[in-house]
C-alpha cells in the first residue's frame, strides 16, 4: 500500500508532457483482437488499467511484446480463448470491451461484470441492445455476462442514452457483421474517434465518428497495424487546474487543443490566462480565481471527469459557484474531503454549490476514484501544510508517474510505503 505526501502551497511552474489517453487504450487493446495478427500499438500510457488489459489479451492467448515503456506489440494470430479471467474483469471497467472484441472475431464471449469506480449504477444495457440487435443473444450467470451469435448482421441501432461505452462496443461488434450497421445518438468524444481511426487502420470501414451517426460496412476480415493513441485530455486539463489552483505558470505538452475547448473556455472565465499552440498550451493564473456556473455533459460539453478538479478550484474562488453532474449520480463524493480542508462545499442531489474560501488548509485525504483523487492531490498542492493521500491505487489507473511529473514542476509531493496494520497486534 502506498500514499502520496504533499507540501501545499508552490506555484506550479515549467513543462508537462502528457501521456496517451486512458480512456482510448481501453477500448484499442480489446480491438486487436478483430485485427487477427500483429498489431503495434504506440503511446500507451504506463497506468494500471493499461496493465490489467495487456494481462488479459495474454491470459486469452495473444502473443504481448513489450517494445518500450509507451509501446507495444500484441499479435492474436492464435488466440481462442473468449472467457476473460474473473479477477481480471473485475478490476476495471473498461473490461466490458472484450465483450464487443470476442463478439465480433469468435461470435462468443464471456466477462464477468465489470469493476472500476463506484460513480453509481452503470447499466450495460445498451451494450446488449447494440449485441442484441446485430443478432446475438445474451445472459448472465453467476455474475457473468454472456453472449453468443452464429452470424451477427448490420443494422440500425438508436441508442436510448449518448453512451460513450456502448457506442464503442457497438463499433467493436459490427465492423465484421455483414452488410451496413447504423448508430445513431452516439458519443461523440474523441477516443471515441480514435478507436474508429485504429479500426480503419486494421481494414474496417466506418465512418462518422465524432457526429451523431456513425456508419460501418462490414468486412471479411481485418488485419494488424501501427498506431499511436491520441494524448489524454482529462490527464491535460488535471495539469492546467493544478496551475490555477496553485497560481503557477505551466506549459502542457503533447495535447490536441481542439481537444481541450470545454476545458480552456472554463478557465479563462474564472480568470486564467491560457494561450494555445500547435501541440500545447500553457496555462497562468496571477490573479482571483472567478466563481463558474458548469454543467456536465457529452462531449463537446464539459466533460464529468473533470468535475471534481475544477470543483477545487472554485472552492478558491471569489464567490459562489454552482456545479451540475449530468452524467454520474455518485460523482461528489469528494466533498468531505475538500470539507476536512476548510472548503464551502454543499451537496444537493447532482448539484454542488460551492462558496470560495481564502485557502485550503492541510488534512489527511482519502481517493474515493481515479478522479477524485486527482482532484485531492491538486487541493492538497494548492494548500497550506502537509497532506496525505490515501488509496492512491485509485489515482494510479489513470495517471501516468503522476508524483513525477509534479516533481517536475517544483512540487513538494512523494511517494512513501503505507505500513500494513497487523490485525493481532492491534488486538
Amino acid at each position: 500500500m502506498e500514499k502520496y505526501i504533499i507540501n501545499g502551497g508552490i506555484p506550479l511552474h515549467g513543462e508537462v508532457e502528457i501521456s496517451g489517453a486512458k480512456n482510448a487504450a481501453v477500448a484499442i487493446l480489446p480491438a486487436t483482437i478483430l485485427a487477427a495478427g500483429k498489431c503495434v500499438i504506440e503511446n500507451l500510457p504506463a497506468i494500471s488499467d493499461v496493465m490489467v488489459s495487456l494481462q488479459i489479451l495474454s491470459e486469452l492467448g495473444a502473443r504481448v511484446r513489450l517494445i518500450n515503456k509507451n509501446t507495444y506489440e500484441i499479435d492474436t494470430t492464435y488466440l481462442s480463448c473468449t472467457e476473460v479471467p474473473n479477477e481480471l474483469s473485475r478490476q476495471m471497467r473498461a473490461s466490458y470491451y472484450f465483450l464487443g472484441a470476442l463478439l465480433g472475431r469468435f461470435g462468443n464471449a464471456q466477462v464477468a461484470m465489470p469493476g472500476g469506480c463506484n460513480l453509481g449504477p452503470r447499466p450495460i444495457d445498451q451494450h446488449l441492445k447494440a449485441f442484441t440487435a446485430l443478432g446475438a443473444e445474451d445472459s448472465v450467470e453467476y455474475g457473468m455476462i454472456n453472449v453468443h451469435s452464429d452470424s451477427l448482421k448490420g443494422v440500425h441501432i438508436f441508442f436510448d442514452t449518448v453512451s460513450v461505452g456502448a457506442t464503442m462496443n457497438a463499433m467493436l461488434s459490427a465492423v465484421l457483421a455483414e452488410g451496413q450497421t447504423v448508430l445513431e445518438n452516439v458519443a461523440k468524444e474523441p477516443h471515441v474517434v480514435d478507436l474508429a481511426n485504429c479500426l480503419n487502420m486494421m481494414g474496417a470501414e466506418i465512418r462518422g465518428a465524432g457526429t451523431d451517426v456513425i456508419r460501418i460496412r462490414g468486412v471479411k476480415s481485418m488485419h494488424g497495424c501501427e498506431y499511436s493513441i491520441i494524448p489524454d485530455q482529462i490527464e491535460a486539463g488535471s495539469y492546467m487546474v493544478a496551475a490555477a489552483v496553485t497560481g503557477g505558470d505551466v506549459t502542457v505538452r503533447n495535447v490536441i487543443p481542439k481537444h481541450l475547448e470545454p476545458i480552456t473556455a472554463k478557465l479563462r472565465l474564472a480568470g486564467c490566462e491560457v494561450e494555445e499552440f500547435d501541440e500545447s498550451v500553457r496555462v497562468r493564473r496571477t490573479g482571483d480565481l472567478h466563481p463558474l456556473k458548469i454543467k456536465t455533459m457529452p462531449h463537446p460539453g464539459f466533460p464529468t471527469d473533470l468535475q471534481p478538479l475544477f470543483a477545487v478550484m472554485l472552492c478558491l474562488a471569489k464567490g459562489t459557484s454552482i456545479i451540475t453532474e449530468g452524467i454520474w449520480e455518485n460523482r461528489f463524493r469528494y466533498a468531505d474531503e475538500l470539507a476536512h480542508m476548510g472548503a464551502n462545499i454543499q451537496v444537493d442531489g447532482q448539484v454542488a454549490v460551492i462558496e470560495g474560501v481564502d485557502s485550503l488548509q492541510a488534512a489527511p485525504l482519502r481517493a474515493s476514484d481515479l478522479r477524485a483523487g486527482a482532484a485531492l492531490v491538486v487541493a492538497a498542492l494548492g494548500a497550506k501544510g502537509t497532506s496525505e493521500v490515501d488509496e492512491t491505487s485509485h489515482i494510479e489507473r489513470g495517471y501516468e508517474n503522476i508524483v513525477e511529473k509534479f516533481q517536475a514542476l517544483g512540487a513538494d509531493i512523494k511517494r512513501v510505503d503505507k505500513p500494513v496494520l497487523n490485525v493481532n497486534q492491534a488486538m
